[in-house]
């Protein structure tokens, strides 16, 4: 009877035992809880990724002009200019006028990236959790709503310089000057540096967008330790 009795504690000790287990492997590792700071400093090792490996490539030529994602195009105001020159014989002015709008973004992008870096240390996370648990640009959004405004102001001036220095602001000039000497048309005198400064934003937003989304859904693009550890959480 003894024997029978110690068997069926044994049992019972060896299944609860098997349970605990279990619930303890549940548990969060000793050292292992992440807080909002640490979640917050791999969401910004994360932007600056973006900006170090795809932004750089905006810098590049054809950075701009040559992606598709990002190409700077003519606004509404302008295809009437491109097409109004083409009709009379101008096509290799239309294509320059167009080129060098992308040059002026790739060349300032450069002078500015400096400009992102900042804004990416300074930007305080309200709910990084929130935010490392959210869509594939999630911290993307997150920078743009926090910091375009104010980037906007110092890339502005950034963007007037390169137009002089790969020389858009004369041939933008001309080609003007060339479709309000048209008979009948209405003249136009856009704000192109407004323009190019908005197209460039979103360029740089898109291309750290794309980084972005390659941490979140890859793992061999956690390069730290941090990363590979904030990121972990949301997978």
């Amino acid at each position: 009877m003894k024997n029978k009795i110690v068997l069926i504690c044994l049992c019972f000790v060896c299944f609860s035992c098997n349970e605990l287990q279990q619930v303890v492997n549940q548990l969060p590792q000793s050292g292992g809880a992440i807080g909002n700071d640490q979640i917050a400093s791999g969401l910004r090792e994360a932007l600056d990724l973006g900006i170090e490996k795809q932004v750089t490539k905006l810098t590049q030529e054809n950075g701009f002009f040559g992606n598709d994602l990002v190409k700077i195009l003519l606004p509404e105001d302008l295809q009437k200019v491109d097409n109004a020159l083409r009709k009379i014989g101008l096509d290799n002015l239309a294509d320059e006028g167009l080129k060098v709008l992308n040059r002026a973004a790739e060349d300032a992008v450069k002078e500015a990236t400096p400009i992102f870096v900042n804004a990416v240390k300074g930007i305080t996370f309200s709910d990084a959790k929130q935010i490392l648990l959210g869509g594939d640009n999630a911290a993307t959004t997150y920078l743009t709503s926090t910091t375009e405004t104010e980037l906007y102001t110092s890339f502005s001036p950034v963007i007037k310089n390169s137009f002089e220095k790969v020389g858009a602001d004369k041939v933008w000039s001309n080609l003007i000057t060339k479709y309000n000497n048209i008979p009948f048309v209405n003249q136009v005198n856009p704000d192109l540096t407004d323009y190019v400064t908005q197209e460039a934003l979103k360029g740089v937003y898109t291309m750290i967008a794309v980084e972005e989304k390659e941490i979140r859904t890859k793992t061999a693009s956690r390069t730290t330790t941090l990363l590979q550890k904030v990121f972990a959480l949301q997978d």
